[in-house]
């Protein structure tokens, strides 16, 4: 049986949408139903329910998502010993943001460049919301990310940095900046429904947003809901909202300058930025020497 359909079929059965696989397995959305379709008439079971609303796992679906999962993780195992000699030598894939791939990553590649120069780091960017997605479906085998508040039993997590969430607004003089300057931020009789928000449209800062929204009460205009932190940095930078973003980005930002902190009463909470990957491919030699290098180089060590 096909690895790679197997890993397809494991896509689907942790994201429970065929449209989302095809994006994270850069395959077209046919591609995949059609690789689901022949692995069911090759099991002679269907493996996934779905319908115009929803798919789920089927019972001899979750049998077989365990076989698979065992299959494919000893295929890699066994092309990686089979390709190893007397030095580490492989690939490895690791996704992260822009942000990320210099202000985490760097001093952690640098190190096992050094270490191991016969590993070929495979690096993907993209929105760091995609990261968990990504390593839980085997697309990637490591990825720079933040930890959501319920991390999945199967995967592993190292912190690497912590950095709080910053509400911020454009610099320059703008319709923006007048509605914030209109009053005392920090004070409980200040407008905010008034004011333009842009926010992530996914992943763990939107969640820490949500219940922070919900804990003082607010019910934000939202102007714009954006893929990836860095452009909201730009959107505000331009003067388009206010935005909400870990305090790293706008730090490692080209547009820093264009933007400034917004004073507020009650604090927004931290992202803790780190290294994740599923638990078993923990016994991978290239990723464990990785993961070894950052709990070494990282800032935080968990």
């Amino acid at each position: 049986m096909d690895t790679k359909a197997m890993a397809v079929f494991l896509s689907v059965a942790d994201t429970l949408n065929f449209s989302r696989s095809s994006e994270l397995l850069h395959m077209s959305l046919s591609a995949v139903s059609r690789t689901i379709a022949r692995l069911e008439q090759e099991m002679g079971q269907a493996l996934l329910q779905r319908d115009n609303r929803s798919v789920s796992v089927t019972g001899h679906g979750r049998q077989f998502r365990v076989y698979a999962q065992k299959a494919v993780d000893d295929w890699q195992r066994l092309r990686q010993k089979m390709d190893t000699d007397t030095e580490l030598a492989g690939d490895i894939s690791l996704f992260c943001s822009v942000t990320a791939s210099y202000s985490v990553l760097a001093p952690i590649l640098g190190s096992y460049r050094v270490s191991h120069p016969a590993v070929a780091i495979m690096l993907h960017t993209g929105d760091q919301a995609d990261g968990l997605a990504r390593v839980l479906s085997g697309q990637d085998d490591l990825a720079v990310t933040a930890r959501p508040e319920k991390l999945s039993s199967r995967l592993a997590f190292l912190t690497l940095q912590e950095s709080p969430l910053v509400l911020f607004a454009p610099t320059a003089d703008c319709a923006v900046r007048r509605l914030i300057g209109a009053g005392s931020s920090c004070a409980e009789s200040f407008d905010w429904s008034s004011v333009p928000f842009i926010v992530p449209e996914r992943g763990v800062s939107k969640d820490l947003l949500d219940a922070w929204f919900r804990e003082q009460g607010l019910n934000p205009q939202i102007y714009a809901q954006v893929a990836g932190h860095e452009a909201i940095v730009a959107m505000v930078g331009l003067g388009l909202g206010v935005g909400i973003v870990p305090e790293i980005v706008i730090g490692a930002s080209s547009m820093a300058g264009m933007v400034t902190p917004v004073a507020i009463k009650q604090p927004l909470p931290s992202l803790k930025i780190g290294l994740c990957c599923l638990k078993h491919r923990l016994e991978s030699p290239l990723v464990q020497s990785l993961w070894n290098t950052a709990l070494t180089k990282g800032k935080i060590g968990r």
